[in-house]
């Protein structure tokens, strides 16, 4: 909640900053929607009691009671509230109609201006305080195991990353690999026994959400299984695993690296994903024999225990042998170092969307729901900001779209109106927007029912 009403409250300050800029009268500023009524107003009777000077202000501040977003009404402008009565009259020259197309366009896209820049000057505050912490796959010396997708491109067990076409290899974050540019990239580099050998990718680049869904993945680094930590109230812990064990085997099959766990667990999800699981089947695939040695025991521990309802242990991995860059900056340098990995993320996620369209992707869409999943149960500055400002420029690239009812629904008709030097009618425009309404609609049950069914399952 925090996290979007900032936003909502600075896309919206985007167009009302450059509406006052053009003194064009605001007449609402609202976050969150106020369909009917509203949870606070500056027009309300106590509040204009206690501060007499709003009552006269030509713009009503207020919170509404539909947290899905926020509006600021301009006048002389259709909007979503559908209010046409202004139009019937005389334009005047603090009106929306009045100015500009220039200066229309400029309110327009003064929203995503605002995410845009909001998510560069956060990033840029994370890279002064926290700088940039990453990994050069080049020194993962132990190198990389493949599935069978990516050993028939020629990559083998045991390859060392070293360059998507051109550009090395780096982990950031959470030490992922960076799909998006293996997808994109028209060769890929490795080392292997010592020698450069140059992988040749498929003419038309890879589907990233195929190879992002793989299991086991396309590629993984191998690595002990070794057990970094351990989250709490899970199998895991239950069985009396601690920090840095070692796992040793699963059900009576050998463990040395995490590659052979993963594989292990595919097994156990292709024998759930077929049509005849019965629900004994699925209870049976919770059930794990393992064999472990902590740290410091004489001799390993053998627990049967029972997997979570995701069936998942509960521990996160202990990374294999690298060397950290960790890359400091200062106040001059954090601005470019911040824009510049904004804008890879803005690249990355505009270069999503061709897979909304999808089927899989359409069961990716989700709504504020999924976004409240993607925080951490615990606070953490650091995870609280990334996120924000990385869902400020999904804001940003959201409200662009050609869609009546959105920013840019609004500024192709004003593109529209530039190049024919025509303005739309006031029964176009409103059906412009009641087309609009039915799509984001239609988006947000989609959203919901994406969310409600990521639940349930």
């Amino acid at each position: 909640m925090l996290c979007l009403s900032l936003l909502i409250v600075l896309h919206e300050g985007g167009h009302f900053g450059f509406a006052k800029l053009f003194k064009v009268r605001v007449e609402k500023f609202f976050m969150f929607f106020d369909y009917k009524f509203h949870l606070f107003s500056t027009r309300d009777s106590w509040f204009t009691r206690l501060f007499p000077r709003f009552k006269n202000n030509e713009t009503e501040y207020g919170i509404g009671w539909i947290p899905l977003g926020g509006y600021v009404k301009i006048a002389g402008m259709v909007d979503e509230s559908l209010d046409t009565e202004q139009l019937k009259q005389p334009a005047k020259p603090d009106e929306f109609r009045s100015q500009k197309v220039w200066k229309r366009f400029l309110i327009m896209v003064g929203g995503v201006l605002m995410n845009l820049l909001t998510a560069f000057v956060i990033y840029s505050g994370i890279m002064l305080a926290n700088g940039e912490d990453r990994i050069k796959t080049s020194t993962i010396t132990q190198g990389f195991a493949f599935n069978q997708e990516a050993e028939a491109l020629g990559f083998r067990d045991g390859d060392i990353l070293l360059r998507f076409d051109d550009e090395d290899v780096y982990l950031r974050n959470s030490y992922a690999i960076p799909l998006q540019d293996l997808c994109r990239s028209k060769k890929v580099v490795v080392n292997r026994n010592g020698q450069e050998v140059t992988i040749v990718m498929p003419e038309d680049g890879m589907n990233l959400i195929d190879v992002a869904y793989m299991q086991p993945p396309f590629m993984t680094p191998i690595a002990p299984a070794l057990v970094k930590s351990v989250v709490e109230d899970t199998p895991a812990e239950r069985a009396g695993m601690k920090e840095g064990c070692r796992l040793l085997a699963i059900d009576g099959c050998p463990i040395e690296y995490w590659n052979d766990y993963d594989s292990l667990y595919v097994r156990r999800m292709d024998v759930l994903g077929m049509k005849d699981c019965s629900r004994a089947d699925s209870l049976r695939m919770r059930q794990m024999v393992l064999v472990f040695q902590n740290p410091g025991a004489e001799a390993p521990d053998t627990v049967s225990l029972k997997l979570d309802e995701n069936y998942l242990l509960g521990v996160t991995r202990a990374m294999p042998d690298y060397e950290l860059e960790h890359i400091d900056y200062n106040l001059l340098t954090c601005v470019p170092a911040g824009i510049r990995y904004g804008w890879g993320m803005l690249v990355d996620y505009v270069d999503q969307f061709r897979y909304v369209a999808t089927p899989q992707g359409a069961k990716e869409v989700g709504s504020f729901i999924a976004i409240g999943n993607l925080f951490p149960n615990t606070w953490d500055w650091l995870r609280f900001w990334m996120l924000t400002a990385f869902i400020s420029i999904a804001l940003a690239v959201m409200n662009i779209l050609p869609i009546p009812g959105l920013d840019g629904g609004h500024v192709m008709m004003l593109l529209y109106e530039a190049i024919t030097g025509r303005e739309p009618s006031e029964k176009v425009m409103v059906w412009f927007e009641y087309i609009g309404m039915g799509i984001i609609i239609a988006l947000m049950l989609l959203a919901f029912g994406n969310d409600i069914r990521r639940f349930i399952l």
